[in-house]
């Protein structure tokens, strides 16, 4: 049997080499399948709030019972099969590469002068409208977009594979893909889907802060602005609606020395929101390429972490 460190090392490499492949049937597309089909079921017969919490109890048993399924069935073949499904649904929960792969598409776009073409490529990643963004527009939505991705793409799913292996990094992808197929504050959603988005907030809650504790770490070591980073952090942490994703994106920010967040538009209507971070320089192209370097790195030094977490807990559980 493979240890934990070194499984999720090895989903680590594989999603370097292969980021996330079309052909193969993605548990996060399954799962989003999961919760259409319930949806449809739960609101059949229940209040729009009791449905949705139906929804989100039957979409998590299902995830659950399906992964342990998965591992349990590989493991009464062979214990290395169960370590190599473990790996591989390990596997399935990072995306830094394709974080990486998409934000790189916009650089290249814009390092062309393809302003229309870059605009394309950041509204696969972003919510907003962005037929209208010019150059400056389109590098904060990809920075914005990376800067907050790197929690739910990489370090949450990390925090809960290292609490408790691919079973509970599979629950957490089921409880963000809810989140981001219910989250909405429209008439649709917003009683149905307060269950997922409260569930999503409790689960990013430490892996937000942690990660952003370590992306001023990742600033120094890249030669960016450390103390900067910090000041930000805790000065515009909470400057988002959700709880949890102005602190990677301040202290994102601060190390940049650019503003995030402010006016964008979402539906043909403009939406005010706070700023993060100070103005001191305008963003350019190149601010993408260095915050998927903050990413990466801030994302390694958060696994080196919770992997000094994780063995301190077993000395301390060894010594009781």
């Amino acid at each position: 049997m493979i240890a934990l460190e070194y499984q999720l090392l090895i989903a680590i490499v594989l999603d370097q080499l292969c980021g996330d492949p079309r052909w193969l049937p993605h548990p996060v597309r399954l799962i989003g399948t999961a919760c259409t089909t319930f949806e449809k079921l739960s609101r059949a017969i229940l209040p729009s709030l009791a449905a949705g919490l139906a929804t989100v109890l039957m979409v998590l048993s299902v995830t659950g019972l399906a992964t342990w399924g998965l591992i349990y069935g590989a493991n009464l073949l062979h214990p290395w099969l169960g370590t190599a499904m473990g790996t591989l649904l390990l596997y399935t929960t990072i995306a830094a590469r394709d974080l990486v792969r998409h934000s790189r598409a916009v650089h290249t776009a814009l390092a062309a002068r393809d302003l229309a073409e870059a605009r394309q490529r950041v509204a696969m990643i972003v919510g907003r409208d962005t037929a209208n963004l010019d150059e400056k527009g389109v590098a904060r939505a990809a920075v914005e977009s990376v800067a907050e991705s790197m929690v739910d793409g990489i370090t949450a799913p990390l925090f809960f594979a290292v609490l408790g292996g691919p079973l509970a990094a599979m629950l957490y992808k089921a409880v963000n893909t809810m989140d981001s197929m219910f989250g909405y504050k429209n008439e649709r959603y917003l009683q149905f889907g307060r269950v997922a988005a409260r569930l999503d907030d409790a689960a990013n809650f430490i892996p937000a802060r942690l990660t952003s504790l370590l992306i001023p770490a990742a600033a120094f070591f890249l030669r960016l602005d450390l103390k900067r980073s910090l000041y930000i952090l805790f000065r515009d942490r909470l400057n988002h609606a959700s709880p949890n994703s102005a602190h990677s994106e301040a202290a994102v920010a601060g190390a940049l020395g650019v503003q995030l967040g402010g006016t964008n538009s979402y539906f043909g209507r403009p939406v005010v929101k706070p700023t993060i971070g100070d103005a001191t320089r305008p963003i350019e192209a190149d601010d993408i390429l260095r915050t998927n370097r903050l990413m990466l790195l801030a994302s390694a030094l958060t696994l080196l972490a919770l992997f000094a977490l994780r063995h301190q807990i077993l000395l301390l559980l060894g010594a009781a």
